[in-house]
């Protein structure tokens, strides 16, 4: 009886000995794994709306911080200089010779130029016929330079009623509303002008739009220049911003006239179709002539991409334990952000881009590595693709013919005003049924936010309608890791049974042996 009660103590010991040893082997939950530093940046508000999104996903996914001030992009190209942000976002490089007279932009450190996210420069307007809203106006490239040169001045002008000839335009006065502040949308918007219609617009490139007459105003911000069009007094007015911003104001943009004979809408797809022409300087910087004349014609000629500013060695405030944070977010960007680039008015950036992007990723101080272009999930490519294989400029629809330039007009609304607008010219009308209507991923958004008036818009960090005119966007959803359940699992019951049978082990023995001794009597 002695030698089977010591049996029963060797056995439970044994146990408890094996279960102490498998401790160590069961997994700990997902979100101990990785912990990251805050980091911020500043400057453009072209991207801001994409750049809010990603910093509210990442937060929630990995639990890091990226502080971001939207300041345009003149702003927080001045900021890296002086280095106060671990990072800036511009859609302009540093100027050697700043067109207001101030000293070149020179960090004292070495940097680089990663793309970060493509879209259309839109141009929103604020136009009603018998009071009804006009949603499919049409402009060509040389109206769009005389209106933002004041050489046109009314919206009944012969031009731009040859570009609408579904549309009886109204004898109403044309405001031009522009950017107050030093912009990159006014940079991209002015060189655009400068390259196709030079003898128009003969400023060159600006980030700093002139004032040319008491009929324009100015506004500080993408959000300043929206919230001024889409106001009740805005009726008459037309600016130039990032396509986001008509969808979360529920207003339509103009189609513009593209070199092959159509008015395209800036959607996704006809930005994606357009970068196809894109080159790529040997610093990174941009090159969109071929972008502005790509025959394709389903191109929106006013294409884009943003970068960010990135620091490729340490700074007063950069560390390589900030660069961890820094390559992580980029990573996250250029790859499964842009999952999200089309709901949120831009477009994804092409895999050539992407490419250059990572090479970027992988000269920050502390970084994580390159992207893994097998595991990057943007939707422009697949793993074995190569750069000249857009996935979503091979499936971008062509445009409707009645949005070709003659005398039928698509009666489609745009933007983030999808209603149709009643005919009230000579010319005939049509439906952009497979063309360059409003894409699938903003309909939501257009559908609610057609109706103008209202205060200004404003959001919140995360892109969110704090107050104001509805935002109508389309609300991007984020994709969180699967994280530990908080209830019973495998590592909870395996805890329980080693704690059992530690009980057991003190437990029995004593009892078993009491009673071994009971039976011996």
């Amino acid at each position: 009886m002695i030698a089977r009660a010591r049996w029963y103590r060797f056995a439970a010991a044994t146990v408890v000995a094996a279960l102490i040893a498998l401790i160590p082997l069961i997994p700990l939950p997902a979100q101990a794994a990785e912990s990251y530093v805050p980091i911020s940046g500043s400057g453009s508000t072209w991207s801001q709306n994409a750049l809010d999104q990603w910093r509210k996903n990442v937060a929630g996914n990995y639990g890091m911080t990226v502080n971001y001030s939207g300041t345009g992009s003149s702003a927080g190209r001045q900021d890296f200089i002086n280095q106060t942000v671990d990072f800036a976002i511009s859609e302009i490089p540093f100027q050697a010779h700043p067109e207001d007279g101030s000293a070149p932009e020179i960090p004292a450190t070495t940097y680089s130029y990663m793309p970060i996210v493509a879209g259309g420069t839109s141009l929103m307007y604020n136009l009603k016929i018998a009071g009804k809203q006009v949603t499919n106006l049409r402009l060509s490239g040389e109206v769009i330079a005389k209106i933002f040169t004041g050489a046109i001045t009314n919206w009944n002008d012969p031009a731009i009623q040859a570009d609408n000839p579904a549309l009886a335009m109204p004898d109403k006065s044309i405001t031009p509303v522009v950017r107050s502040d030093g912009s990159g949308t006014s940079a991209q918007f002015t060189l655009w002008m400068s390259s196709q219609f030079p003898s128009i617009w003969t400023r060159g490139m600006t980030s700093q739009f002139p004032s040319l007459s008491g009929a324009f105003k100015a506004q500080s911000g993408s959000l300043g220049v929206a919230g001024y069009v889409s106001q009740n007094y805005g009726e008459g007015a037309i600016t130039y911003v990032e396509y986001s911003y008509a969808l979360k104001s529920g207003f339509p943009v103009a189609k513009v006239l593209n070199k092959s004979g159509y008015y395209v809408e800036p959607t996704y797809q006809s930005v994606a179709v357009a970068l196809m022409g894109a080159a790529i300087n040997s610093d990174l910087t941009q090159n969109l002539d071929g972008v502005y004349n790509n025959a394709d014609p389903r191109t929106y000629p006013m294409s884009s991409y943003s970068y960010m500013i990135v620091p490729t060695q340490p700074t007063k405030v950069f560390t390589a334990e900030k660069g961890k944070t820094l390559s992580k977010f980029a990573d996250y960007m250029i790859c499964e952000g842009q999952q999200q680039a089309s709901a949120l008015g831009y477009s994804p950036l092409p895999m050539n881009l992407v490419q250059a992007a990572s090479d970027v990723i992988k000269t920050i101080p502390g970084t994580v590595g390159g992207v893994d272009f097998n595991s990057c999930n943007n939707p422009t490519f697949k793993p074995g693709d190569s750069p000249s294989n857009n996935q979503l400029a091979a499936t971008a629809p062509m445009p409707a013919d009645c949005d070709k330039q003659g005398t039928t007009q698509c009666a489609t609304g745009t933007g983030g005003a999808t209603v149709d607008t009643p005919v009230t010219g000579t010319g005939g009308s049509g439906q952009a049924t497979s063309g360059s209507g409003a894409s699938d991923a903003a309909a939501p958004a257009a559908a609610a936010g057609a109706a103008a008036g209202g205060s200004d818009p404003v959001y919140d960090a995360n892109g969110n309608l704090v107050s104001g005119a509805s935002a109508g966007g389309a609300k991007a959803v984020s994709s969180p890791f699967t994280l530990a359940s908080d209830g019973w699992g495998v590592p909870q019951i395996t805890m329980l049974v080693a704690c059992a049978f530690l009980l057991a082990a003190i437990v029995l023995p004593p009892l078993l042996s009491r009673r071994l001794r009971g039976s011996k009597r």
